[in-house]
Formats: structure tokens, C-alpha cells, sequence
């Protein structure tokens, strides 16, 4: 099950993220926690609409994907913090996340009570027409005397107290259980992909034609864009242009980057596009992904980067059987994001793993078990043989048509 915990408050130091990097830690063979920070993200002023702020939307998509949330408030003059308060307002101004959705309250203090009037304050905060939240009834974490409630380890020292919040966090797990029931499946309206690319992020080239065959020529000479022997300062490294060209060719892999704006920008492979998992050819760098796809797959494509741009998934993979028995190649499309967590791309990487996994059991002296499809590598009373688009590699299924899925997010059929 999948959780995500909102620090409530924006100070650097805060025995309320303690908490739950503890719950994290502690409970993790019961869920996946994500803990989401709120010290970024504006004070609300419905003026300044900051809703479409790569800050807030990351936290509405965290919400929206995950199972349940868990709000640890401390308590600032009888009620919450500012900063959460903040939070609350932009998630209910004109995105709605918390709707219907399963919250249990959690607080530390440096006193007795333990938070427990901010967090009456918050459960009513939550029950506002706007929020709509679906809080955890009862079952009141109340953590005083934080100061001296962990350890040097950030661990709660008294048994009893770590029992009664597993206690607590168990019956949340139920009541997500109970409400999925009673609201039935989430229903996610994710914005549709502008696979030509109209929009414009900070890394966009502008006034080049992203159609032309010399796109890359073009857009290197107006950025300045540097080659040969001059040097790039990487996170961990330092290489030439010429190195990193020889570093990514080398790769043993077809590997494709399009960015958040799915504009496709590069590919590392410089065999002829016949020779290809995936045919690209040169003149399609700087394509929109449009271009890149024939028309009748651009649904599948939208829908393939809408799970990866929401982070409903993180990556997205499909068996290509097309290219025969002597292959087995996997299409992933891996979602990338910059150092602040937004989204940045998709990187697409392609590989035949039939060497590897031959090697791989030549070394060990280890076989396949099973009876095997010699196309899949599956199991053939589990492989349900699909008809394949011989195009894009989507596999067509009238009863899933929102599943299929392309050759190549950011590649496209030289027939097209």
C-alpha cells in the first residue's frame, strides 16, 4: 500500500518530519511511506493563483496516486501551523486531491497534550466543503514531551507508545480498505499529452523549426552549443563532448530522451535505422513526439506518458515479440525528474536480453523451467498470444484499449 506524509510545518528542524521518518522506518513491512515537505510551497493568495506551480502540482499528483495520506501537525497557538494551513488552501482553491481521500492525523509537541487542539482544528479543516477528506475516526496520536520522546537514533524509546501507533496505523490501513470499498475505483482525469509540443519549458529552443531534418545543426548554432574537445562539468564527473558521445554509443542499449515538453531531443545509437530495435533517423531529433509516431498510435503514446508525467507510474515497460525468437526485447519507458522532484522526461531504453540471460545461465549452469514460449520467454499457460501492430509494437486489445502501448515513446517508425 502506498502512503504519502505531509510534514505540517515549514522550520528546518521538526519533530513532527521526526515522526514520520520514524513511521517510515518502523512500519515499513506495512507500507510504502513517501514523506512530502511543505517548506517550498507559498503562503495561499488566491491573487497570485500559484496552483499550476510545479511545487503544488507535485504535491496534488502525490496525493492523488497515493492510498492514504498521514498529516503530522504540530500545534502553533492552539491550532496549526501557518505553512499547513497554506498547503490546505492551495489543495482545495482549484485542484481538490484530498477529496474522498483516506487521512489520518498524527502530531508531536513539546507539552502534555500532544497537539491535541490543532488537531481537532484540523480534522475540522479537513471536513470543509473543498477538502472532503475521509478522516481516520478516533485513534488519536498524541505525542508530548517530544524532546524527550526520541532517542539519538530517531527512534521512539518507550514500547508501549511505538505499540499504540502500530495499533493506529493498522486501523488506518482498514479504514483506506473500507472507503476504496465505498468509493470504489479511483478515477484520475489526467490532463491529455500536447504531443506536438506547442508549449514552451526553459530548456525549449525557440524560433527553430522543430520539422526541419537539420533541427540539431540549427539549434546548436543559436544556443552556443559546445562539441569536440570541450569539456562538461557532470554531477560526479568531468568528460569532453567527445567522450559523452563515446560513453552513450557505447551503451549496450538503445537509449531515447524526450523532455517534459515531449519534444524528442536525442538518441544514442548510430547504426542504420534498418539495423535498429527501434528505426530512428537523424532528422527526427527535435521532433515533437507527434512526428514521431503515425497518427493512430498517438493515444496509446498520451497515455504511456500521462502515467509517467502523474507518477501514477515510474516506469512502463512492454515486450516487443516482433523481432523474433532469437530476441527477447523490452521496451522501458523510465520517467526522469530534476533535482527538486518535477518532471523532466521520459528516457526510453531498449535491449534485446536474450545474450544476457544466455550468458547468464551458461556461467551458472542453470536452466529455464517450464514450458517456455520460444518468442515471450513466458510461460506458455500463463503468455496469452496478442495480435502486435507491426508498426509501433502495440499490443491491440479491444478490451484494453487504454493499455496499449507504443515501439518507442520517443522513436518512431521510419514508415511513418
Amino acid at each position: 500500500m502506498k502512503l504519502v506524509g505531509i510534514v505540517g510545518s515549514n522550520a528546518e528542524v521538526s519533530y513532527n518530519r521526526t515522526l514520520l521518518k520514524f513511521i517510515k522506518k518502523q512500519f515499513s513491512s506495512l507500507f510504502d511511506l513517501e514523506i512530502i515537505e511543505i517548506k517550498d510551497v507559498p503562503m495561499f493568495n488566491q491573487s497570485d493563483d500559484q496552483t499550476n506551480s510545479p511545487m503544488i502540482q507535485k504535491i496534488n499528483r502525490k496525493i492523488l496516486n497515493a492510498d492514504g495520506v498521514i498529516i503530522a501537525t504540530p500545534e502553533h497557538n492552539r491550532t496549526i501551523p501557518a505553512g499547513l494551513k497554506s498547503v490546505l488552501e492551495w489543495l482545495s482553491f482549484k485542484i481538490h486531491p484530498l477529496e474522498n481521500k483516506p487521512v489520518m492525523i498524527v502530531g508531536a509537541s513539546y507539552y502534555d497534550q500532544g497537539s491535541s487542539r490543532a488537531q481537532l482544528h484540523l480534522r475540522q479543516i479537513l471536513d470543509a466543503p473543498g477538502v472532503n477528506a475521509m478522516v481516520l475516526p478516533g485513534n488519536e496520536f498524541l505525542l508530548g514531551k517530544v524532546k524527550e520522546a526520541f532517542d539519538e537514533n530517531e527512534n521512539l524509546k518507550d514500547p508501549g507508545t511505538i505499540q499504540f501507533l502500530g495499533s493506529c496505523l493498522e486501523k488506518f490501513l482498514q479504514f483506506i480498505k473500507v472507503v476504496t470499498v465505498i468509493e470504489g475505483p479511483k478515477k484520475i482525469e489526467l490532463e491529455p499529452e500536447d504531443l506536438y509540443a506547442t508549449g514552451k519549458i526553459n530548456t525549449t529552443i525557440e524560433d527553430i523549426d522543430m520539422y526541419a531534418d537539420d533541427w540539431l545543426e540549427q539549434a546548436a548554432e543559436k544556443v552556443g552549443a559546445v562539441e569536440g574537445n570541450t569539456y562538461v562539468k557532470l554531477d560526479r564527473g568531468l568528460l569532453t563532448v567527445d567522450q559523452l558521445n563515446c560513453f552513450l554509443a557505447s551503451m549496450p542499449m538503445e537509449l531515447t530522451y524526450a523532455d517534459s515538453n515531449n519534444q524528442f531531443l536525442y538518441y544514442n545509437q548510430t547504426k542504420p535505422a534498418e539495423e535498429m530495435l527501434a528505426a530512428r533517423v537523424p532528422g527526427q531529433v527535435g521532433n515533437p513526439l507527434a512526428k514521431c509516431h503515425p497518427e493512430k498510435v498517438h493515444k496509446n503514446v498520451g497515455y504511456v506518458i500521462q502515467q509517467l508525467r502523474s507518477g501514477a507510474m515510474d516506469a512502463f515497460r512492454v515486450n516487443v515479440p516482433t523481432h523474433g525468437p532469437d530476441k527477447y526485447v523490452v521496451h522501458n519507458y523510465q520517467a526522469m525528474h530534476d533535482k527538486e522532484g518535477n518532471f523532466a522526461g521520459i528516457n526510453e531504453f531498449i535491449l534485446d536480453f536474450k545474450p544476457i540471460i544466455d550468458w547468464y545461465l551458461k556461467q551458472t549452469g542453470q536452466a529455464l523451467v517450464g514450458d517456455v514460449d520460444a518468442v515471450s520467454g513466458a510461460s506458455a499457460k500463463d503468455h496469452k498470444t496478442e495480435e502486435v501492430d507491426a508498426v509501433s509494437g502495440a499490443s491491440i486489445s479491444e478490451k484494453e484499449e487504454t493499455k496499449e502501448t507504443v515501439d518507442a515513446v520517443s522513436s518512431a517508425s521510419v514508415k511513418s
